[in-house]
């Protein structure tokens, strides 16, 4: 069903200026976009009807940067989010070992900066024994492994963690032997659905035309990513072209390069020392090969995402784009300098964020950026230089949920604690705005992809009530290409 008549909605006025008022309108959707909106529409004979009740209704939102695969697999992985100790993830897998875990003990989600004394693998073995045991950090860039795991992966024996391309290249062998169901990948955006999403870019490792072909279609659309190793075969596809064989929502998304590490690796490239360890970070590519990476995705017709996080790599992957020509995003740019916001604007890219990273970080960057926090996480800034943000989760980074993406966006913090770097946040309206994929207002000729919600996003209030409230928001309704995908009402 791609037709139907939305009865009694208001429209929340995501550009500036009123188009349509506070009271309530029709939305009538046909052939899977919007035809009209006004009020008192006549119903076309034969087509559904839903009455919104007065509900707020939005553009359906965006996540622009999720690793689906690795998202859905966190339900089926120890979750190590809170361990604070080298002896609490431990325990974790002692006690998952007892339990019965599978022969592949995977973890996800420490965070090891701050930890003392760091983690090694002959720890890991007292505990793991003979089982081969891989605990992914928070961010993703390291794992932890046992001595079996390592073995089995075909990784050099070693007493520490395995970073950066190496592990990234080990993931891809791991998800051979650990991979989750097919329908996972289903129920994940079926419950991102819920949660008014109805587009992801997934920039899942090591995927070809044939893998994504592969994937049992889900009610979401997908952007559908590649990496420098698998690029040439997606030769003849341009950005936004359908992939043969696959979905009928997937297209071609942005390759990915990732140019450098991350702040809890301590790989993230800066231009000046952590100051809890005498380390820059560094590049994952030379420069030469980086501006390489991007002709050959410019030529093609591709955008480029490109991953910096450290000032430094910042810098460099802004003047790779400038000398090649190519578009698209800087992915994360947690750090940054403020000279380079302008640049960042007069070429045109997109600063692709993840607002909950914030939360997740504030102690690890106060430890280890403190004396440049306040160029870490920039959004005030970079809006008001004139840069279009783009919000996403990361997941499984963060959670797949952007109405914490967008309430962390407006106010720097979720628990007690004052904001942090307040002079850095947004308003409600430009953080949605940053979540819609470019779309805004509701209004006729758009896709009739649509998110109808139980309370107005843009209710006055402090930060502290408005993101509140944000968090909590519950979606009634979700539509893509005017189909009913998530209905709650």
């Amino acid at each position: 069903m791609s037709s139907f008549l939305l009865r009694r909605a208001r429209v929340v006025e995501i550009d500036p200026g009123t188009r349509h008022g506070p009271d309530p309108v029709d939305v009538r959707v046909q052939d899977e976009r919007i035809i009209e909106v006004d009020h008192d529409l006549d119903r076309p004979a034969g087509v559904p009807e839903f009455d919104a009740d007065g509900r707020w209704l939005i553009p359906g939102l965006w996540d622009q940067h999720v690793h689906l695969a690795q998202w859905a697999a966190t339900a089926e992985r120890l979750d190590l989010g809170e361990a604070s100790s080298v002896s609490d993830a431990l325990a974790t897998v002692a006690a998952a070992l007892r339990g019965g875990a599978p022969r592949w003990v995977v973890g996800w989600g420490h965070r090891s900066v701050p930890w003392e004394p760091q983690p090694t693998v002959a720890v890991l073995d007292a505990v793991a024994g003979p089982r081969p045991v891989v605990l992914i950090s928070g961010d993703g860039h390291h794992a932890w492994l046992s001595t079996a795991a390592l073995d089995a992966l075909g990784l050099p024996r070693r007493d520490g963690m395995v970073a950066e391309n190496e592990w990234f290249d080990a993931y891809q062998r791991l998800s051979a032997v650990a991979a989750p169901e097919p329908d996972g990948l289903v129920r994940a955006q079926r419950a991102a659905a819920a949660r008014g999403v109805v587009g992801l870019v997934d920039l899942e490792f090591g995927m070809t035309p044939e893998d994504w072909a592969a994937r049992l279609p889900g009610p979401l659309r997908l952007r559908a990513s590649t990496y420098p190793e698998t690029l040439e075969q997606y030769a003849g596809l341009r950005t936004g072209d359908p992939i043969p064989g696959a979905p009928a929502r997937m297209t071609m998304g942005p390759p990915k390069i990732i140019s450098d590490g991350s702040l809890n690796t301590r790989t993230a490239w800066c231009c000046d020392t952590y100051l809890d360890a005498p380390v820059l970070g560094a590049p994952n590519y030379d420069l030469a090969d980086l501006r390489s990476l991007m002709t050959r995705a410019a030529e093609q017709g591709l955008e480029v995402a490109t991953h910096a996080i450290g000032d430094r790599a910042v810098a460099e992957v802004l003047a790779a784009y400038a000398e090649t020509g190519a578009q698209g995003s800087i992915e994360h740019a947690q750090l940054a300098r403020r000279e380079d916001l302008p640049v960042l604007a007069r070429l045109g890219l997109r600063a692709s964020v993840q607002p909950a990273h914030l939360v997740d970080d504030r102690d690890v960057t106060d430890r280890c950026w403190g004396d440049r926090a306040d160029r870490a996480y920039m959004f005030r800034s970079m809006l008001d230089a004139g840069i279009e943000l783009a919000l996403g989760s990361d997941a499984p980074v963060a959670r797949l949920d952007p109405w914490l993406a967008i309430a962390v966006a407006v106010h720097r913090s979720v628990d007690d604690r004052a904001a942090w770097q307040p002079q850095e946040s947004i308003e409600v309206r430009e953080a949605l705005a940053a979540s819609v994929d470019g779309r805004g207002t509701v209004r006729a000729g758009e896709p009739a992809d649509l998110a109808l919600l139980d309370a107005d996003p843009l209710a006055p209030g402090d930060s502290v009530d408005q993101a509140a409230a944000l968090r909590a928001m519950r979606v009634a309704a979700t539509w893509v290409a005017g189909e009913l995908v998530h209905a709650a009402f």
